[in-house]
């Protein structure tokens, strides 16, 4: 009888595609499973540029700026995790369902899916590069009696891993890729500050801006901007972690996802503020855009940090493909009528992998381009978009303190979104005759 209810088949097929789909699939979560998710997602190999970023803000405004950015974005995140079953018996299992349900169905798609997309793609192009660097740079140093391959071949080796990685069905089952990769993003940015105070501050260390002109020290300040917001884009990911975690009345997923993200912010902070403020305290305007490129000794330390940053960056890859994943096959089952199967995953998967792999090769220098575009995506869907949806929502009480939180994180989060781009654009412009395509 049931079978001729439209409405049941309706809901046991959309029930069969949650239970497919990746985000959805498996929710058996524990908290520490959020804990190291969160680590892989935010620690990236963006605090390796931070000491970089901290030579253009100086001492003030540098400090000032990255305990801010620290504060902001944990209290935006306790908002996803908070809002992610505000609806009684409803999940905000994705970013944009969340936003759907602050800006209704068509407009909240329209805000949310493409700079999340910007971001994920973004950053699985910039893992891309970054993994075949380090590796390239792991070889070179551990081994430098071996012929040099070009870097486009190291981004081959690097993509070959997630063309069998990619395959894993959903979050919960790249857990241990995860673990290694947490551990090891705090594994490469303590030898990162221990191994700069080991060196030593250098001679005649300098700390003024390294422009001449007052522009370019305005312009160099709004880039390091676009840096600082690039290290912390974990959430984009946020919802789809908690999504992993059971969740019942009496105990919803907001506690166990709320111990972990405070787990990854302790680990954030031993990573972030040691790394730039030491970083830039022992080389001052002489640090590299990537700290690992400065310290060139001792040579075992370097290669191993080196081999660090390219385990956790496959990690880190997964977390943020993941959520690509499901928008792409929850299109191709629910828009295009594909029936879900193992060769509609591997064909999807394998193309999206080939695709990033393909934008890395060409555009190695795509990491400078990032910061002009991902000014745009990574300062709302981390500094004010989550606020915003707070206001829409919760509607709190005109000049109360939520209200004035809020306020206050979305117009300095416009600001960065404003400036950073602009700086970035520079930065690009300066560098282009550097850039090289398929190098």
């Amino acid at each position: 009888m049931a079978d001729t209810n439209p409405e049941y088949r309706q809901s046991e097929k959309e029930k069969k595609l949650e239970n497919w789909l990746p985000i959805t699939s498996s929710r058996n979560a524990k908290w520490w499973y959020s804990a190291f998710h969160n680590v892989t997602a935010m620690v990236g190999a963006g605090v390796l540029s931070l000491p970089y970023a901290m030579s253009h803000l100086g001492w003030g405004p540098g400090v000032v700026i990255l305990i801010l950015s620290w504060v902001i974005t944990l209290y935006t995140l306790w908002q996803m995790v908070e809002m992610h079953e505000m609806v009684p018996g409803k999940r905000f299992d994705r970013y944009h369902e969340l936003g759907q349900h602050a800006f209704g169905e068509k407009l909240g798609l329209w805000i949310v899916v493409p700079q999340q997309l910007v971001v994920e793609i973004g950053v699985n192009i910039v893992y891309m590069v970054t993994g075949g660097k380090s590796i390239k740079k792991f070889i070179e140093t551990a081994a430098p009696h071996l012929p040099h391959l070009k870097t486009s071949i190291h981004i081959v080796f690097f993509a070959i891993i997630h063309f069998f990685l990619s395959h894993l069905p959903n979050f919960n089952s790249i857990s241990l890729v995860s673990l290694a990769a947490a551990v090891m993003s705090l594994s490469y940015s303590t030898i990162a500050w221990t191994a700069s105070i080991h060196k030593g501050v250098l001679d005649q260390v300098d700390y003024s801006n390294t422009s001449s002109t007052k522009t370019g020290s305005t312009l160099n300040f709004f880039s390091a901007l676009g840096d600082v917001a690039f290290a912390y884009a974990g959430h984009n990911v946020v919802l789809e972690i908690q999504a992993t975690i059971p969740s019942t009345p009496e105990k919803p997923s907001k506690g166990p996802m709320w111990k972990g993200v405070i787990v990854a912010y302790a680990v954030v902070a031993l990573c972030y503020f040691p790394v730039a403020l030491i970083g830039y305290y022992i080389f001052g305007n002489k640090i590299d855009d990537n700290i690992l490129i400065t310290l060139e000794k001792p040579a075992w330390l370097i290669a191993a940090a080196n081999l660090f940053v390219v385990v956790h960056v496959i990690g880190s890859y997964q977390i943020y493909a993941m959520p690509v994943f499901d928008m792409i096959e929850t299109v191709l089952v629910k828009k295009l009528n594909f029936e879900p199967s193992f060769i509609l995953r591997f064909i999807t998967r394998t193309t999206y992998v080939a695709f990033t792999m393909i934008v890395g090769i060409a555009i190695p220098f795509f990491g400078g381009l990032l910061g002009f575009f991902g000014g745009f995506a990574f300062a709302p869907t981390t500094y004010f978009l989550p606020c915003i949806m707070w206001l829409a929502i919760y509607k709190p009480k005109m000049f109360s303190l939520s209200w004035f939180a809020n306020w206050i994180c979305i117009i300095l989060g416009l600001t960065l979104m404003i400036l950073a781009p602009i700086g970035a654009l520079r930065t690009i412009i300066l560098h282009a005759q550097n850039y090289k395509f398929f190098s």
